[in-house]
């Protein structure tokens, strides 16, 4: 059956499971259109897996400081790409990380893009003075929904639906401490423990319930646990959500929030806190709203929203990458943070 959450606007207000709430949204600057049902999701428009390798081999023929690792296997086989832009070591690393979760492809499109624009001149000069590293598509199995068990009563109608956790049902961005799965361990050992990186961003997509102010947020971002990263590196961490913030924030339909949800609380398996904890990397969490799939109609967001959301994972890595490397980041003031409010879902009553 079908697991369809039923919302209907009454005179302003959301009926929910028979009680009555208020309604915060109307139409905000993170609005984009609400899948429930309505709308049909097609996952031919995303890349294939087997689509991304081969834009990352034309690309890498075309990209003279552009160079593809392969740093591991998936549960079913798919080489894990690792795209590194490497000038100097001695300049600042930053990594970013897309589709942890399967079913949180706008990420991967928006990697795809950025590497794309690395080998034009938009970004000239910033590759002089800061070493980029991308893992576009880590979780490849569950992007491609080529999984040992059942994907019942999802939204996609094209030809493949795209699942949260990997081959084995293992959400990936709580293995980073147990390390159970091949894509994990490929992470840790081949990148986390082979590069010295200094930044990471850990690109995700959340639900499409979250509000900030009355309006839907178009992304939330969110730092390291403080009882559990050193002084400096979140204080580093936080400067690398400035960055994000102001450049996304003004945007018509930029609206970011504070993250709020079930990886808020502590958790060593979680990257945004595990690996900045192990490796003292300054990591934030960039997250998009809706997701590309899902079997819980309020996951997923219509997909005419799909292109602001690409064009939020651009910018976010764009911007990151040119502070870093003319060394702004480090001016970045860090209390905003104290004045952005934490997201809300319409769903709690």
């Amino acid at each position: 059956m079908r697991k369809h959450l039923i919302i209907a606007a009454i005179s302003g207000a959301l009926v929910l499971g028979g009680t009555a709430i208020t309604s915060p949204v109307v139409n905000a600057a993170g609005n984009g259109p609400e899948y429930q049902g309505h709308e049909t999701i097609n996952t031919q428009i995303l890349h294939t897996y087997q689509e991304m390798m081969t834009f990352l081999e034309t690309q890498n023929k075309k990209q003279a400081q552009m160079e593809v690792e392969v740093i591991g296997q998936t549960v079913k086989g798919r080489d894990i790409p690792l795209v590194k832009y490497m000038s100097d070591p001695a300049n600042p690393t930053i990594l970013y990380l897309a589709q942890q979760h399967g079913d949180e492809a706008l990420t991967t499109e928006g990697m795809l893009d950025y590497i794309k624009s690395l080998g034009t001149g938009k970004n000239k000069g910033v590759l002089d003075n800061v070493n980029i590293l991308l893992i576009p598509m880590y979780n490849a199995d569950g992007a491609m929904g080529d999984v040992n068990y059942e994907l019942e009563d999802y939204a996609a109608k094209g030809p493949r639906h795209l699942t949260r956790y990997n081959a084995n049902q293992v959400d990936l961005n709580r293995d980073h401490e147990a390390r159970t799965q091949p894509e994990t361990q490929a992470l840790h050992q081949n990148v986390l423990q082979k590069y010295d990186i200094d930044y990471m961003i850990d690109l995700h997509h959340q639900g499409a319930q979250w509000v900030k102010d009355d309006k839907y947020v178009s992304g939330a971002i969110f730092y390291p646990y403080p009882e559990h990263t050193k002084a400096d590196v979140l204080y580093k961490s936080k400067q690398l959500g400035a960055v994000v913030y102001e450049a996304i924030e003004p945007k018509g339909w930029g609206h970011l929030a504070k993250y709020a949800g079930k990886g808020s609380a502590y958790g060593a398996g979680i990257g945004v806190y595990g690996i900045a904890n192990e490796y003292d990397i300054s990591t934030l969490l960039l997250e998009m709203r809706g997701t590309a799939d899902n079997a819980f109609d309020f996951e997923v967001l219509g997909q005419k929203s799909n292109g602001y959301l690409t064009k939020q994972s651009v910018i976010g890595m764009e911007k990151t990458a040119q502070a870093i490397a003319d060394g702004s980041v480090l001016n970045e003031s860090i209390e905003f943070w104290e004045d952005l409010p934490v997201q809300e879902s319409i769903l709690e009553d």
